[in-house]
């Protein structure tokens, strides 16, 4: 009788630490997507070059790629929620220094701060809530990544509501001190539980960060074999989407806008729906499935006409793009032993993320090259489809490891 009640105890505790976690991981995403709405703001309150504000939104997401791996460090040597404390305070930090600006420079050092404290919670957090629940890990990183999705989804919706209201200093540092204080909650929040919790102790055999690649890489290696060209292409296309929409297929710009968010929109169930999946079918057949659903919801793009189809196949990839997430993060998080478990996710996501961002510049050389949207989504394809078929043969070969549940 005492054991049944000491456990639902500890399973309350760690209920209340993964729900601050998901608070916190909505914070953490906002922070590092909200620039993208401000930057026509931005533009007009510091008379500044698009040039000038756009670097904004790149060091809001350079900042998210930097401490991929020296946090998978630092956790060898701290636990997980200190470090996914500390990430909240410097999201509080960065967003009322941002909140100060009195000039783009200044917004650089908060953006970038914003940025830094999304890469170190990412990289603490994710192997934290698989350890809370780790036998029903695609579920728990399917949540957490809902509450994710949500704020890119919400980020616009939220800019347009805090212009709508007459503040007395800009809407845009109201906007950014209301971030830094819920953050300073949930932060708060999130020590109180962890407190309360008895928390995994998982964590505490992860003490060797170059060990864990050793032992680690072929599932490290295969991960981001699957799945950063996808990523690299993804980044590229949700970056163009709306310039697409406008020079290809002849939308309004805003119309174009509301299609991006429908991109974005169709992704949020997809994590919840697709963690659920990782916990039951095997890893492999479904990162290789997701990859080539991508790859064809890709040149359906560039081939179909008329709004409902177009709607559509946006809907469509939008589901399929970040099903990829807690997929992938499965894969690796419930595959890889308590020993390892957070130091091959750092060099996973670590080694991904910065792949992931050149997308952009690679699209838009193709296109400044002269080589036309929807001919350069077809050899970015190719591009997919030559990874998709090496992965696929030595899948099938048994040369790759196919996970906890293979």
């Amino acid at each position: 009788m005492n054991e049944t009640a000491s456990g639902r105890r500890r399973h309350a505790g760690r209920t209340g630490v993964f729900g601050t976690l998901c608070a916190m991981v909505f914070l953490v995403n906002l922070g590092r997507v909200i620039y993208a709405p401000l930057l026509e703001p931005f533009r007009t309150t510091f008379d500044a070059s698009a040039a000038a504000v756009g670097l904004l939104a790149t060091l809001a997401w350079l900042g998210a790629a930097a401490l991929q791996i020296p946090t998978g460090y630092l956790l060898t040597r701290l636990p997980r929620h200190w470090l996914i404390l500390a990430s909240g305070g410097l999201l509080a930090a960065g967003s009322a220094f941002a909140a100060t600006a009195r000039s783009l420079e200044v917004l650089y050092v908060g953006a970038l701060c914003m940025g830094i404290a999304s890469s170190a919670y990412f990289v603490a957090a994710n192997p934290l809530v698989s350890e809370l629940y780790p036998s029903r890990v695609g579920r728990a990183i399917g949540i957490h990544g809902t509450s994710s999705q949500t704020a890119a989804v919400v980020a616009p919706l939220l800019v347009g509501a805090f212009f709508a209201v007459t503040w007395p200093i800009a809407a845009w540092r109201a906007l950014f001190l209301a971030i830094a204080v819920v953050a300073i909650g949930s932060t708060v929040a999130l020590f109180l539980a962890a407190r309360r919790a008895t928390l995994p102790e998982a964590g505490k055999l992860d003490r060797d960060l170059v060990g864990a690649l050793r032992r680690q890489w072929p599932i490290v290696a295969t991960a981001v074999a699957i799945v950063s060209t996808a990523m690299l292409v993804w980044n590229g296309v949700f970056n163009f989407y709306v310039t697409y929409l406008v020079e290809v297929k002849e939308f309004s710009e805003g119309f174009s806008r509301s299609v991006l968010t429908l991109l974005f929109l169709a992704g949020v169930p997809a994590f919840a729906i697709t963690g659920r999946i990782a916990d039951r079918v095997r890893f492999l057949p479904l990162l290789l499935g997701i990859v080539g659903a991508f790859l064809v919801s890709l040149l359906a793009l560039t081939v179909v006409e008329g709004t409902v189809a177009i709607l559509a196949v946006t809907a469509c990839m939008g589901y399929i793009i970040h099903s990829i997430f807690p997929a992938s993060d499965t894969y690796v998080l419930a595959s890889v032993p308590d020993e390892n478990r957070a130091s091959a996710y750092a060099l996973f996501s670590g080694t991904m993320m910065p792949i992931q961002a050149t997308g952009s510049a690679i699209l838009g050389a193709m296109v400044d090259a002269g080589i036309s949207f929807d001919d350069s989504f077809r050899l970015l394809a190719v591009g997919i489809a030559v990874v998709l078929l090496v992965t696929l043969a030595l899948a099938a070969a048994g040369r790759l490891p196919t996970g906890a549940n293979g």
